[in-house]
């Protein structure tokens, strides 16, 4: 069935609409450092203006970045650790604990590393292990960052929450013919309920939840190489922008919005697109 949001209006006509579609919230999950793993949530609180709770608070500086914490700017993800040219950080499973600001690093189910990231000393044992880890990767030291109050390291300068369209996912897998984890698009929200590919028709639009949280849609988000990279394995075994581009004539999976309102957002709950005008 063709999604609301893709019914064709005749020509030279302004239409108000109030979509009628049942747009679920499939998994939270949120990335504390930049590059490394996933922590699943199951409810989180947004605030006006600001960015996905506990998102990209830290990054890892490949060698001197420039970065200055008095005057943040954002900066190339090239700078950093990051997947698009780090795979094997894939294989490491790693949680922040906020309560004590420490970072735990596993591997092969192991912890080989923990620090608290509030200290020198925690920072510098972090840092000691990614020199021990890929040592061969590394342009320079490396150094680990801290995000200052209103900044996260974020691919896009206004990244502020990235939504990812489930059935667009099972699209993707019938093309590129292989099953392709949705945690491949490092996505702060899965949702489910639309049609493949709906969500680019949500740019623009203004999403609610039951708790008064508004989320504008504000772009599309394009891929790089990072998401050739199995986030289980750490194998480069899939194309997904090769394939996103030779499908469908562009790069994109997922959108990104910002935080008009505050509010919460549940496992299972459901968005609800505004009222909204379309010019034709």
């Amino acid at each position: 069935m063709r999604s609301a949001l893709c019914h064709p209006l005749a020509p030279h006509r302004r239409a108000h609409y109030r979509y009628a579609m049942s747009i679920r919230i499939a998994s939270l999950q949120r990335y504390p450092v930049k590059g490394l793993s996933p922590e699943p949530l199951t409810q989180v609180s947004l605030t006006k203006g600001d960015y996905f709770p506990g998102d990209r608070l830290f990054a890892i500086e490949n060698g001197p970045a420039g970065f200055d914490p008095d005057n943040p700017q954002h900066q190339p993800k090239i700078k950093f650790l990051m997947l698009m040219r780090n795979e094997s950080l894939a294989r490491l499973r790693t949680r922040y604990l906020d309560s004590i600001t420490t970072l735990f690093i596993e591997q092969g189910g192991r912890e080989v590393a923990r620090g608290d990231l509030s200290t020198k000393e925690g920072r510098l044992a972090i840092e000691a292990f990614f020199r021990r880890f890929m040592p061969k990767e590394l342009r320079g030291a490396p150094k680990l960052l801290t995000a200052p109050q209103g900044f996260r390291f974020t691919d896009s300068r206004r990244g502020f929450v990235s939504l990812i369209n489930l059935a667009s996912v099972r699209e993707l897998e019938k093309v590129v013919g292989s099953a392709v984890d949705p945690l491949r698009f490092r996505g702060n929200i899965h949702i489910e309920g639309l049609d493949p590919w709906a969500e680019f028709d949500l740019v623009g639009q203004v999403l609610t939840t039951p708790s008064g949280a508004r989320l504008k849609v504000t772009k599309r988000i394009e891929r790089c190489a990072a998401t050739n990279v199995d986030p289980q394995t750490g194998l480069r075994d899939l194309q997904i922008p090769k394939s996103l581009m030779a499908a469908y004539g562009h790069f994109d999976c997922g959108i990104y919005a910002e935080v008009l309102d505050g509010g919460t957002l549940e496992i299972g709950e459901d968005l609800e697109a505004e009222q909204t005008t379309l010019a034709l």
